[in-house]
């Protein structure tokens, strides 16, 4: 009987847990749907808050190397490129360009955007080097 007791509290347990990282996974997405209409509105300022506000539950809810925190980091740095905050931008981009590599590997295709964005990013810069290196890179992967 008390087997059975665990077993079921076990069960319990898991399905909680599955309940939370569901809710939690919903209120990500609707964040960053919220981001995007704010954005498409030119508030940008606001919608950098949202997307703040979705890297919190992605690294809450699914840790810090999930490919969502990777999203998020990326997310930000767009807008903060949008708002001319390049330095800023360029920190989250090789944060979220770690997190992809780790999950995908450093040759993966999906890393393409991020890479595009670090180019873009170091461009405006000035640090041309940097960008060269990361275009090369990205050729040798869309390759």
């Amino acid at each position: 009987m008390k087997t059975f007791i665990k077993i079921s509290l076990t069960v319990i347990l898991a399905a909680s847990f599955t309940i939370i990282t569901n809710a939690q996974e919903d209120l990500y997405k609707r964040l960053n749907n919220k981001l995007a209409t704010l954005y498409k509105q030119g508030n940008t300022t606001e919608a950098i808050k949202v997307a703040q506000e979705a890297l919190k539950v992605a690294e809450k809810t699914f840790g810090e190397k999930h490919a969502y925190v990777s999203a998020s980091l990326n997310n930000i740095a767009l807008l903060y490129i949008s708002e001319g905050k390049y330095e800023k931008a360029e920190e989250l981009y090789e944060r979220s360009l770690k997190i992809a590599e780790d999950i995908l590997g450093k040759e993966h295709p999906q890393l393409a955007g991020i890479l595009q964005n670090m180019v873009k990013c170091n461009e405006k810069l000035g640090k041309y080097d940097k960008a060269d290196m990361l275009e090369a890179r990205l050729e040798k992967i869309q390759e």
